[in-house]
């Protein structure tokens, strides 16, 4: 069981590029098909941003909107995380740049990268702060612009992900809800199966690494996707358990949305029926740490998750990183 003060998300936000990139848009530009992508994938289409547009763009609209739904002011957020792969520069950090742009002027910030699993490790931190007591609000935000950091010429991968931004605002709730359990982990003997290989200290920035592309995504498609199919229903399990807790008791999952047999592999693992699932990735592809933040709030929105469910979120990423939280959801009021 998850020890200190409940804590719980009392608000949620998202913001999305209004840029749709379909399948047909991506047959004009490299050598694939609607159908080889939607049979493998099960992606329709994407949201990219225009040109020029930052991740802390992106991230600010969605931290507001998951600050107005709360219920609070930016004055009151104590600490932003924000989980991206793709941030603004190295540095400073995109949250820190997100704090001057909402106004949240006593904040903490900082960013946390995990790849795909970003999101929900930095739920996980966020809510030792809350439940220890050294702060009362915490905005955590996943955004991303991955759109940014493909080879349009690679069809391997440009095809699988999309832009976004989603957002919570942790707090204390009632006993017995919010954070039950969660399981995070990583097997870093996997690292070079997702990459952006230049760009860091092993391998700065060059004209040779422009040349051959390094500062792109490289993944080993077939390895991470069995990596995936493993994991998913292992965490989850792990997470019921730490909740005390088993699948039986799950109301909604929320997965990570990068591939529909990755979903449907867990989903039978699991034996939990569609209507369970939050599944948004024909509209909007990989989003990365975006993905469950904002397959979360569109599940609230669409109101197929109610007080007192049980809500497991979980995810897997380069690092090879994975992570789940299980939630009661409610106990705000």
């Amino acid at each position: 069981m998850y020890s200190g003060k409940a804590v719980g998300i009392l608000g949620t936000g998202i913001c999305i590029p209004e840029k749709v990139l379909t399948n047909r848009d991506l047959e004009q530009i490299v050598d694939t098909s609607d159908e080889w992508i939607r049979t493998r994938t099960g992606i329709r289409e994407r949201r990219v941003v225009e040109k020029g547009t930052p991740t802390s763009f992106l991230a600010e609209r969605a931290g507001r909107n998951a600050i107005q739904a709360a219920g609070i002011s930016p004055g009151e957020i104590d600490l932003i995380i924000c989980a991206t792969i793709t941030p603004d520069m190295l540095f400073p950090a995109t949250a820190c740049i997100v704090q001057d742009k909402i106004g949240a002027v006593s904040a903490a910030a900082f960013d946390l990268e995990a790849g795909c699993t970003g999101f929900v490790y930095a739920l996980a931190t966020a809510a030792q702060f809350v439940a220890s007591g050294v702060y009362q609000k915490v905005l955590v935000i996943g955004a991303e612009t991955v759109s940014t950091i493909v080879d349009w010429e690679d069809r391997n991968t440009c095809v699988l992900f999309g832009d976004g931004a989603g957002a919570v605002v942790l707090g204390e709730v009632q006993k017995g809800y919010g954070i039950l359990g969660l399981d995070l982990g990583s097997k870093g003997s996997g690292s070079g199966l997702l990459t952006i290989p230049a760009g860091g200290s092993a391998c700065p920035a060059s004209e040779s690494t422009i040349r051959n592309k390094l500062h792109f995504i490289h993944m080993e498609g077939n390895e991470v996707f069995k990596f995936a199919v493993r994991i998913i229903g292992t965490s989850v399990i792990r997470a019921l358990k730490a909740s005390g807790l088993t699948r039986e008791d799950i109301d909604f999952l929320v997965p990570h949305q990068a591939n529909i047999r990755i979903v449907d592999a867990a989903l039978k693992r699991l034996k939990l029926p569609q209507e369970k699932v939050c599944i948004n990735l024909d509209r909007y592809g990989n989003t990365s740490a975006a993905s469950v933040p904002i397959a979360l709030h569109e599940a609230i929105v669409e109101e197929k998750i109610g007080e007192g469910d049980i809500v497991v979120l979980v995810a897997f990423g380069a690092g090879l990183t994975w992570g789940s939280v299980v939630l009661r959801w409610g106990g705000t009021e």
